[in-house]
Order: C-alpha cells, then structure tokens, then sequence
C-alpha cells in the first residue's frame, strides 16, 4: 500500500508524479538503458583495462554475483514503500535519517557528475565520426557532449512517456547493433591474445588491491538498473514490476558485458587499448568489420549516451524531488510541471550544476583522464549507497526472515553479502584511489552533510520516520484487497523475491 502524503513517509502534500505512465516492458527498456551496454564499454573498458588487465572479465562476473544480492534488496524494499527516492526514503526509515539522506546524496552527486562523464564520449564519438582530427579535443569533446545533454534535457522536461517513447528506438538499435557485433566477434579470424579461461578466474587482480580496484570499476559499469526504483511512482504495479524489471536488465547487461570485454582482450592489444580511451569500442569494430565497423560501433555508443543520459537524468531529478518534497532540500524541488508532469525545477536545478562541470572539465585534461577519474569516484559513491539499501532490505525483513530457507538466503544472506561486498570494496580502494578522484568521491558525500544539518534543524519531518517494517507493510496492503483477488494471492507468496 502507498504510504498516505504527509504520514509515515513524511511526504508533504501536493501534486505528485504522473501514475500508471510506464508498463512492464518500458520498464525493462528503462532498467537496460540505465546500465547503457555500449556507452559503459566505451567509457570504462581502457579504465577497467588499466586497473586490471585481462582479468576485466573476472572483475565484472565477481561484481555481478554481490550485485545481485543488492537488486534484491531494492525489489523487497520497492515493495513496501513505493517512493521516487528509493534508497534515501527506504535507509532513512531503517537505518537512520542521516544515512538515508546520505545514500540519496550520493545518487545525487554522482549522478551529477555523471553528467560529465556520460556526455565526453558522446562528444568524443561523435567528433570521430564528423571530424575525427578533432577528436582528442577536450574542449570541443565537452562542448558537443554538453550539446547531447541538453537535447536530453529537454526531453526528460517533456514526461515519462517521451522519454521511454525515445528509448524504445534508441535501445532498439542499440542492441541490434551490439549483438551484430558479439556475432562478428566470433567468426572473425583474426586476434591479438588467443583466450583463456583464466581471465574468469583471480590469478590476473595481482591481489586484494587490485580485486577491489576492478571491483569498484564494474559496479560503475552496471549503474543504473535502480533507475526502475526511482519511476516506481510513474510504473503500473511497481511493487513487482520494478524489481523485475532490475532482475532482467542487469542480466541482460552483464551478457553484453562479458561478451565484449573478452573480444576487448581477444582482438586488441594492451597498446591499442590505452591509445583508445574512450575511442575503445571503435577500434574494436574496426577490427572485426574494416571500414564500417568502427562507424557503427561510433552510433551505437551515441544511442547507448544519450539513453543514459536520460535514465541517470530521471534518477538524479526523481531522487531531488523527493527530498524537495520532504523538505530536506529546498522545497522548490518537489514543484511538477502541470502539463508535463515532471520536476521540472530539479531539471532545471541538475541542468545548471552539469552545465558548470562541463565549464570545468573543458581545462582538466584529456577525456580519458577526465573519465578515469570520474568513474573511479562515482564507483565510490555507489558502493555506499547499494551498500546501505542492502542492508536496510535485512533490517526491514528482519521479522520475516526465518520463514523459509528461500526468505533466508535469498531476502537475508543474499542482501547482506552484497553490502559486505559494497563496503569492503569502498574501504579498500581508498587507498589505491588518486587524489582526483578521493576529492570527488568523498568530498562529494563531505557537501552533503551540509544541507543534511540545515534541513534538520530546520524540522523536516522526514527526521522523524515512522520506521519501515516488512511485516505491517503487507499485512496492512493486503487489508485493501479482497481474499479471493489476485493482489491477495500474490501477498501470501513467498517474500523473499518478486521473480
């Protein structure tokens, strides 16, 4: 049941978000784009690379198996409170107010920064493609990506269904264009490294410092799924479809992940890898199919962007106008666009903020130093928050959990090993990270705690949480639905998964 405005969410009255604007499908559609196959091979392999060597395809398979345990825990949490703000509502009302604000806070900022980093291998791609002795330009990079952005903007000012209407082509053509290639891949003659098993395996990390350095790399690469979370006010029986829709998008990515990571190492060299940056996966399609390869790969990539872009854009403005509409941040936030049905002023605010980091990024070097530190920071900040929605889903279930083997391992065990993971991975690369990127990770998280202790001396409600238990919160719902409905049968189902 969704919490009444004003009550045990502390949400203040006032219009919300467009209901019932995204089915089952878009849903899916909006958790793959989220993750952006093309533009995080793009951006991340000559990064992941570098950390790692071969073992990119081990760091993104250890990765992918704690990432689980946290999609999880966003599905059983998605399903006693649906909130725009998914992590910042759900660890705020378990945990404690100040980590939940901290979790959101960290989506925030590095969702912000993203902007960046999502937008210079579009500029960089497509300054390839029409211009490529200008490709190694950083400003001109930035300034065509910040073009790219603001053509998003602009879309996600105009609702949710513009924007999954956009992703439906986009992603389309992006996944036709990526499996094409995973084809290509493997009938092509040709290679650098012949394979090897051992690339699965951990002999390649050189040890725990590197492990965590790929560690953190791959939770970059599969950022974004929760984007489902963040619509669970706009999606048709969100408290199911938002976790499955997760469930399939990260599976769906961590296919083309792999899959491209190992044509990576197989067909290119160590030189060509590092002379690529964020020009990797055109090189790579210039390898497999010579002459039209490296363009295709080139509009995939731009497709992959500006899909991204998107998600990441609702993720940001969905999660600020929660905490707008909380009072947590200026309440301005929380204000939807009565014809469009968007935040529009969370929009506008992120556009601003991404706008001035463009300014910046233009006289911080080359894109790929730009990238590698960005990435590097932004996988800080994620393995804070999945961490802390972890374990918030253990705290929230805690009641529930000895019901069954399957409650136990998949709502308990599973969770909870995944913010182990989250958690052991942020204290190790501490010490591996450069000073770029420990300044935008944890002085990113440091900013925060300024508004945090604004709003609550200020007396937001939203630190006064009525406490999210599993056990009321679905005996409550089902007294809204009659025994023999569909909605009852489906409360007495096992809790431990949504799939």
């Amino acid at each position: 049941m969704r919490t009444t405005p004003g009550r045990a969410s502390g949400r203040a009255p006032g219009r919300g978000l467009q209901p019932n604007a995204l089915g089952t499908f878009d849903t899916i559609v909006m958790a793959v784009a989220g993750s952006a196959p093309a533009y995080s091979l793009a951006a991340t392999t000559a990064v992941l690379f570098g950390a790692v060597g071969l073992a990119g395809p081990a760091s993104l398979l250890y990765c992918a198996i704690p990432m689980l345990g946290i999609v999880l825990a966003y599905a059983r949490l998605g399903r006693i409170d649906v909130n725009a703000g998914a992590g910042y509502s759900w660890v705020g009302r378990t945990l404690h107010p100040f980590l939940g604000f901290l979790s959101g806070w960290a989506l925030v900022f590095s969702a912000t920064v993203f902007m960046v980093a999502g937008s210079l291998p579009a500029g960089t791609l497509t300054l390839s493609l029409l211009a490529p002795e200008h490709a190694d330009d950083t400003a001109l990079s930035c300034a065509v990506g910040a073009g790219w952005f603001l053509m998003m903007l602009l879309v996600v000012l105009g609702g949710a269904r513009l924007t999954v209407r956009a992703q439906l082509v986009m992603s389309g053509v992006e996944m036709f264009i990526l499996v094409a290639f995973i084809l290509g891949a493997l009938i092509h003659h040709g290679s650098a490294t012949a394979f090897d098993w051992s690339w699965f395996g951990l002999g390649h990390f050189g040890g725990t410092s590197g492990f965590a350095a790929g560690a953190l790399i791959a939770a970059f690469y599969y950022w974004g799924w929760d984007v489902t979370s963040n619509l669970s006010e706009e999606t048709r029986d969100s408290r199911r479809t938002a976790g499955l829709a997760a469930l399939v998008g990260i599976g769906v990515v961590f296919l083309f992940f792999e899959a491209f990571t190992v044509a990576v190492n197989v067909l290119l060299s160590a030189e060509q890898i590092r002379d690529a940056d964020a020009n990797v996966l055109a090189v790579l399609g210039q390898e497999i199919w010579p002459g039209v390869g490296g363009k295709l790969l080139i509009l995939a990539v731009l497709l992959s962007t500006v899909a991204t872009l998107e998600t990441t854009l609702i993720q940001v403005t969905r999660s600020l106008f929660a905490m707008g509409r909380d009072r947590t941040l200026p309440a301005a936030l929380g204000t939807v666009h009565r014809r469009w049905n968007t935040p529009w002023v969370a929009v506008l605010t992120v556009g601003a903020a991404a706008l001035v980091m463009f300014a910046a990024s233009a006289a911080a070097g080359s894109v790929g130093e730009v990238l590698g530190d960005a990435v590097r920071a932004i996988g800080l900040q994620i393995a804070f928050y999945y961490a802390l929605a972890g374990i918030a889903a253990v705290v929230a279930y805690k009641k529930l959990l000895l019901a069954s083997v399957r409650d136990f391992l998949l709502g308990g065990v599973w969770p909870l090993l995944g913010s182990a993971f989250m958690l052991w991975v942020f204290v190790e690369s501490l010490g591996e990270l450069s000073t770029a990127s420990l300044v935008i990770g944890l002085g990113g998280l440091a900013i925060g705690v300024v508004p945090m202790l604004v709003y609550w001396k200020k007396g937001s409600a939203y630190y006064r949480p009525a406490r999210l238990d599993a056990g009321r919160a679905l005996a409550a719902a089902e007294l809204y639905a009659s025994p023999d409905s569909p909605r009852a049968r489906r409360a007495d189902e096992s809790l431990a998964t949504d799939f």
